[in-house]
Order: C-alpha cells, then sequence, then structure tokens
C-alpha cells in the first residue's frame, strides 16, 4: 500500500484551515484517510467563535480519525454525526453554534478492509475512486456548482438551508445531506480525496479531467499537484482568464494506492 499526502496555506501569513490525513490501523484490517476543508470566515471575523476555523478542523478532523479508524461498526454517517456532537462539545459556552457562521468545514471520508471501499463526501471537497479497469470516478456533492450554474451568485444565506449547499458545522443532522456510499475492495485500484483548493487543476484552470488528475498523484503525487495550481494561480493573479474567489486557496490532497 501507498499513502502519499500534501498541503499548502493560501496565504503563508494565515493557518492552513484544511486538515489532512490518513491511517492504517494497527489491526491490518484497511486504513481510513479525512480530508476537511475549513469554511473561511468574513473579513470582519464574526462567526460567533472565540476559536476559529482551524481549531475546529484540527478537532473534527481528529475525532474523525479516531472514529473511522477505531469504531469500524459505525457507519461513515455516524462517524460524522458523532465526531460532530464531540466537536459542539468542545466548544463550550463561549460559542454561538447557532450563528451561521460558526466554524465548518467540507468533509470527504473513505474507509477500507478486505471486504469493501465506503466513501463520504459533503460539500465541495471531492473523493476520486480509480477502478481496478482504470476507470475514474469522482463523488461530487454538487449542489453549490447546480447553484452556481442557474447564474446567480452563491451566497451565505444558502448555507446549511434547505434548496442551498451543507457544510459541517456543528448539526449532526446534517449527515443526511452527504453522498455515501461503498464498493467492492476487489474493484478498486486507488484512490484520492482533494479539497477544493487543489482540484482547481481541474475544475478552475481546465489544466486535465479527472482521470489525468489521478495519473498525476500517481506519478509524481500529491505535492506536485499543487505545485502545478500554484503555477496556474500566479499566471493569472487578476483572474481574468480564470475567475475565482481568492487567488490563492489552501490546497490539500492525499493519494492512496490500495
Amino acid at each position: 500500500m501507498r499513502i502519499e499526502l500534501a498541503g499548502r496555506p493560501g496565504d503563508p501569513s494565515r493557518p492552513d484551515e484544511d486538515f489532512v490525513s490518513a491511517v492504517l490501523p494497527a489491526s491490518g484490517r484497511g486504513g481510513a484517510l479525512v480530508l476537511l476543508d475549513g469554511v473561511t470566515p468574513p473579513p470582519d471575523g464574526d462567526d460567533g467563535c472565540v476559536h476559529g476555523v482551524p481549531w475546529f478542523t484540527a478537532r473534527l478532523g481528529g475525532a474523525l480519525v479516531e472514529l473511522c479508524a477505531a469504531r469500524r461498526e459505525m457507519s461513515l454517517r455516524e462517524c460524522l454525526a458523532s465526531a460532530i456532537v464531540r466537536t459542539a462539545a468542545a466548544h463550550g459556552d463561549e460559542c454561538d453554534l447557532a450563528h451561521r457562521r460558526t466554524p465548518q468545514a467540507t468533509v470527504v471520508l473513505a474507509r477500507w478492509d478486505e471486504e469493501r471501499v465506503e466513501y463520504l463526501v459533503l460539500s465541495d471537497s471531492v473523493l476520486l475512486v480509480e477502478g481496478a479497469d482504470g476507470a475514474v470516478t469522482a463523488v461530487l456533492d454538487d449542489r453549490i456548482a447546480r447553484l452556481a450554474a442557474g447564474g446567480g451568485p452563491v451566497t451565505d444565506a444558502q448555507r446549511n438551508a434547505e434548496g442551498g449547499f451543507f457544510t459541517a458545522a456543528a448539526d449532526p443532522a446534517v449527515v443526511s445531506r452527504a453522498v455515501a456510499g461503498a464498493v467492492p475492495r476487489s474493484g478498486v485500484r486507488s484512490l484520492a480525496a482533494l479539497s477544493d483548493g487543489a482540484s482547481r487543476w481541474v475544475e478552475v484552470f481546465r489544466a486535465g479531467d479527472w482521470a489525468e488528475c489521478l495519473a498525476l498523484l500517481a506519478k509524481s503525487g500529491p505535492r506536485a499537484l499543487i505545485d502545478r495550481v500554484r503555477a496556474a494561480e500566479r499566471a493569472d493573479v487578476r483572474g481574468e482568464a480564470f475567475r475565482r474567489g481568492k487567488v490563492h486557496d489552501d490546497a490539500s490532497a492525499v493519494y492512496v494506492e490500495l
């Protein structure tokens, strides 16, 4: 088995709000990966929380690593719900968890053993699954993309609201909104998870398709993918050729060859 991961902040002067990890439990029954992309608060910083997004993604990500690896009797939806509850309790009474901008994150989870590969995706990070035949499937929660395709801007009011899009924040009920499933282990050759700062190589800069992205990860690793994203960003600093919300975004990727 081969596992490689990399992450890079969009702004070196600010903490990276992504979280990425992969684990091979001592049981030897397989492994798991966790990738979170924290939602950057507005410039005024008003999110009702005294801790901040990096604290949130570290807490939620750490809980997910433990649960996905050690509690194999729990589904990935159950792992995410439990991790959300645990993280909400860790906030304490100082934080307003009902605030619309309370710290939150996109989620990608995958877990495998001898029998199957389970997956869960919530919001706009992506999981790539390479089949035994070499075909690559992108597992996407496309709510934000569908809203953007509707012509109007995607607004904060659409976050965690009916008809909008959903992220992991303080309400465990959001797990019902995730894209989740399982496939036989024998049918999977490799996996990759990308935050939207890394998936820009495909989704924003159109430098290749998902299969070419996975091939790049397999050949050169996650760091090389992020290097190419940064090069494309520097070549279009004003966003004139490729429109995007930030010149540079936190970028994380993990590649697993089963």
